[in-house]
């Protein structure tokens, strides 16, 4: 699974979601999904802006997190 840490981030930076949405333009509902990681998919261009704004890579922004049980098939 891909865990987003925006929630972690804003928190240590002491901004609100409010302050996130007036520096991107991003809408607040958007950023609200995300920080909830409610999200299946995200935009490039908004994960480009996030790490503007939070002076970020990206790998401090989304970590990949194994699953439990696999859930590819191998290839024969």
């Amino acid at each position: 699974m891909v865990k987003i840490h925006l929630s972690k981030l804003l928190g240590e930076r002491k901004w609100s979601q409010a302050d996130l949405v007036r520096m991107t333009g991003i809408r607040p509902n958007t950023i609200s999904e995300i920080y909830n990681e409610l999200v299946d998919r995200i935009n490039l261009e908004r994960m480009d802006l996030f790490c503007e704004a939070l002076e970020c890579d990206i790998d401090d922004l989304l970590e990949y997190v194994p699953n439990r049980r696999r859930r590819v098939k191998p290839l024969d």
